[in-house]
């Protein structure tokens, strides 16, 4: 007897549909076929024991089993349930009159309960545009697939319950979540404030111009001034996030099964901080079977970069691509994934090995020619994508000890977004440009123009900096930026010589 099955792969941030073919013949043996991974070839034992412990077996008949699309690879233990229901359906141990309708997944325990699996919210947004009715899947997983309107979702802890569903019709529970009442009741605000920071007025200036236009930004500075501080307290001031950027952003989460339990859809701006031992594939993402890197789990959010120069070179040269496609694309030899990386990166760094800037009075002091063997371990290319460089210096005793508090998240974060409303305005014909950082050559021609005035300034900044074609860009985006923060329409000379303010490593005798 044959029976089909459906069940699902995830292929980047996309699912496929998989059609599990449960043939019952005369004989003995059990073939499974279709591409599967080990994982999936050790599933007979696993189903074998929870079918056993729940009153059922695997009846010693000749089972073949065939994945289709049969020249997919198949990977992971999330067919376990797929499987057993097929095989049952297949021996006439239970009757299922409507397993078309349903897509299963789960992996099995040995008592026939069902562990949580990776990429629900992809397979169950593929579920739905493929008509099935429903999905039946690992309890821990429902909220997150409950997401998608319009779909049947049924989180189960137990085969029995499924078998119980098709065979005796004992009804299982729907999970049913509003998705916009859950995405607004969980945009709570992060717990890192910037009225926390001591001084550094000029830093949080700057912070707050990269929020606004979605800038990467480099802090340098000598130990203990507050780098990773201000770094942490960025996504609290950037602003919410839509809901089609937390379905997007939980989409990839998903991939790698790192969605809270009970959270459902992610409210809040993802915030990733690699160690600088990483490898370059687990920052861009890659592998046998690619997943998602750091650089993809912060779209839409931020990815902080602490102690850039520890960062193997070559690890930091793959990102050069993503942060100007903000896209990364990983080719094996039989296909290709592409994972979105539209993220803000934060960096800071000591000056030098020793921490300090070039200065008499610090505590341990480096020579220029240190300063710059340690500097070179970032190229220039690299620092040429990152928009705004600032010098972080140490905060006096004076103001570490004043007990006044300084602004808060919330009144950086109201300005913050009413410029970024102004940059929604000013995009809304375009499909990938939706704030400054992102705009393309034609783009900042066409709302970056300036002035006799300020083309004379920006001219003579460029000849005497040496600064390069992509650093022209930066300082025009930037500076777009900063007028948008004021509410005006043009940009002025004010603006373009704060935003040059913000290319510290490019000045000449910046080294002392």
């Amino acid at each position: 007897m044959l029976k089909k099955v459906f069940g699902s792969s995830v292929f980047g941030v996309e699912a496929t549909t998989i059609t599990v073919e449960v043939n019952v013949d005369s004989g003995i043996g059990y073939h499974l076929v279709g591409l599967p991974d080990n994982a999936i070839k050790e599933s007979n034992f696993r189903i074998a024991a929870a079918l056993q412990n729940n009153g059922y077996k695997i009846p010693g008949k000749k089972i073949i089993i065939n994945m289709s699309p049969a020249d997919l690879r198949k990977e992971g233990s999330a067919y376990d349930l797929t499987l057993a229901v097929g095989i049952l359906v297949a021996t006439k141990q239970i009757k299922a009159e409507h397993l078309e309708q349903y897509l299963i997944m789960g992996e099995l325990s040995l008592d026939g309960n069902l562990q949580p699996i990776k990429g629900a919210l992809p397979i169950a947004v593929k579920a739905k545009e493929e008509g099935f009715k429903g999905f039946i899947l690992p309890k821990q997983n429902a909220k997150e697939a409950a997401i998608v309107d319009g779909l049947e979702v049924f989180g189960v802890e137990n085969i029995k319950e499924v078998i119980d569903h098709f065979d005796k019709d004992i009804s299982i529970a729907q999970t049913i979540i509003n998705t916009k009442e859950e995405f607004y009741k969980n945009l709570e605000f992060p717990e890192f404030d910037f009225s926390d920071v001591k001084g550094q007025e000029s830093i949080k200036r700057c912070m707050e111009i990269a929020a606004a236009g979605g800038h990467n930004i480099i802090l340098i500075g000598p130990p203990g001034a507050g780098k990773t501080m201000l770094a942490k307290r960025l996504p609290s001031i950037l602003p919410p996030m839509t809901l089609s950027e937390a379905l997007e952003t939980t989409k990839i989460h998903s991939v790698v099964g790192r969605v809270k339990e009970h959270a459902g859809i992610m409210a809040q701006r993802p915030f990733r901080s690699p160690h600088h031992t990483i490898s370059n594939v687990a920052l861009v993402g890659g592998g046998s079977y690619p997943q998602p890197g750091e650089i993809s789990l912060s779209h839409n959010g931020v990815l902080f970069l602490d102690e850039l120069p520890e960062f193997k070179r070559e690890v930091l040269e793959v990102m050069r691509q993503p942060l100007e496609d903000r896209e990364v694309t990983i080719s094996r030899a039989k296909f290709t994934v592409t994972y979105p990386s539209s993220f803000m990166l934060v960096a800071s760094m000591n000056p030098s090995p020793s921490g300090y800037f070039n200065d008499p009075n610090a505590p341990v002091t480096s020579s220029p020619a240190e300063m710059q063997r340690y500097l070179s371990k970032v190229s220039g290319p690299l620092l040429d994508r990152i928009d705004i460089h600032i010098e972080v210096t140490p905060v006096p005793f004076e103001k570490l000890s004043d007990e006044r508090k300084g602004e808060s998240s919330v009144e950086i974060r109201k300005r913050v977004t009413a410029a970024r409303e102004l940059q929604t305005i000013r995009f809304e014909e375009s499909n990938s440009v939706h704030y400054n950082a992102q705009m393309n050559t034609k783009q900042i021609r066409k709302h970056c123009k300036l002035d006799e005035a300020s083309m004379q300034l920006l001219k003579t900044a460029m000849e005497r900096l040496n600064l390069s074609a992509r650093a022209y860009d930066r300082i025009l985006k930037v500076s777009r930026t900063i007028s948008d923060l004021e509410n005006s329409e043009s940009i002025n000379g004010s603006h373009i010589s704060e935003a040059i303010q913000y290319r510290s490593m490019d000045r000449e005798g910046w080294l002392g």
